[in-house]
């Protein structure tokens, strides 16, 4: 491994996702979007849907990251992910009609509807959609 990459995991309940090196890796956290480079301070953090961008030294990859945990040591990055796509992996039909369906349930104001659920579905079909435009 050179000194200007880093070991970078992505693994899901499914699946190991990625493994690989990586110059540069930004993805979203609760607290907002981070930007990971070789020899960061140690840090774990909650994953926040939203895209992954792994730099590699010769090319990008974009995936779809859905809730999770991220570790970050100086020489690695693991993300533990509840769902990970890659952008031909997404059905954009589908996404749209999870985006109308957690709309209408948002707008609808029925007490029995989970809110937080039907906000975080919004988030995902909207990632889903995002990475394939």
């Amino acid at each position: 491994m050179a000194d200007n990459t880093f070991k970078v995991s992505i693994i899901t309940p499914e699946r190991t996702f990625y493994e690989g090196d990586a110059t540069m890796v930004e993805f979203n956290t609760v607290e907002g979007e981070i930007g990971v480079y070789p020899k960061h301070i140690p840090l774990t953090t909650v994953i926040a849907p939203g895209i992954c961008t792994i730099h590699e030294a010769e090319s990008e990859k974009r995936a779809a990251i859905h809730a999770g945990l991220a570790t970050v040591l100086p020489d690695a990055v693991t993300i533990l992910a509840e769902i990970a796509e890659w952008p031909d992996e997404i059905d954009v039909e589908r996404a749209r009609s999870a985006e109308d369906r957690a709309r209408e349930r948002l707008a609808s104001k029925d007490e029995g509807i989970d809110l937080l659920r039907a906000e975080i579905a919004l988030k995902k079909a909207l990632v889903r959609q995002d990475i394939k435009a």
